[in-house]
């Protein structure tokens, strides 16, 4: 017989953005943080912010401590109140079912209390009223009120596999109302490089945008190029 597999599975974190890595990404839109993922990084656009930010913020940027519950349960969500940091943002694995919710306002009030700066899930969300007293900055799929259970397996700091995407911890989380973007760990240094330079030419660009600007410059040079063929 296959033995049953542990309750909880736990890893010991090994990795964690330096305080000044964190701080480099507050504030930060996810789009200029796309722009340095040379395009890419969003999570899918089904997770978006709970009650699309309208009764409470949600605005968060921080170190993923990832949780794998599966689908309707939040054992492993549960034990990782534990081993939350200051500022991390938990990112919870449902397996995608829609059938219940994936967290709570008292859960919420839990990760909250214990310094989170924000909470991802690929499942919907439940007491919604309770949700934006806690204000616990949130992306989801939506709103269940069906409840889960807390029964296992589960597991809390592995890699998991999220809105298309696999997030391990460590990897710097950031996310406002355009969605939730993941920022490997080992490309945290290259992407806060890049971000000055991109924060640059969008300052630039508005400017250009506000003082009447209708068209890119290189697209109207590409138009009176030999590159175009008109047909009458």
């Amino acid at each position: 017989m296959i033995e049953e597999p542990p309750k909880l599975t736990i890893k010991r974190p090994s990795r964690r953005p330096s305080k000044e890595q964190i701080a480099g990404f507050q504030h930060i839109p996810t789009g200029f943080v796309v722009d340095a993922l040379d395009g890419c990084g969003a999570l899918s656009p089904m997770i978006q912010p709970l009650g699309d930010g309208r009764d409470f913020t949600c605005i968060a940027a921080g170190p993923a401590i990832t949780v794998n519950t599966g689908p309707a349960d939040i054992l492993a969500l549960l034990a990782s109140l534990k081993f939350i940091q200051p500022g991390d943002i938990v990112v919870s694995a449902f397996s995608a079912f829609q059938g219940c919710a994936a967290c709570g306002d008292r859960v919420a009030g839990m990760i909250k209390n214990n310094g989170a700066a924000g909470f991802v899930t690929d499942g919907p969300i439940r007491d919604y009223q309770g949700m934006v007293e806690v204000a616990l900055p949130t992306w989801c799929t939506g709103i269940n009120a069906n409840s889960p259970v807390s029964q296992g397996p589960g597991t809390v700091g592995m890699a998991v596999q999220i809105g298309g995407m696999e997030v391990e911890y460590g990897d710097m989380i950031v996310a406002d109302r355009d969605g939730v973007v993941v920022v490997p760990f080992e490309r945290i240094d290259q992407v806060l490089e890049r971000l000055v330079r991109i924060k640059e030419l969008e300052i630039e660009l508005d400017k250009e945008v506000a003082a009447g600007l209708k068209q890119p410059a290189a697209i109207a040079e590409l138009l009176e190029s030999d590159q175009v063929r008109f047909i009458d």
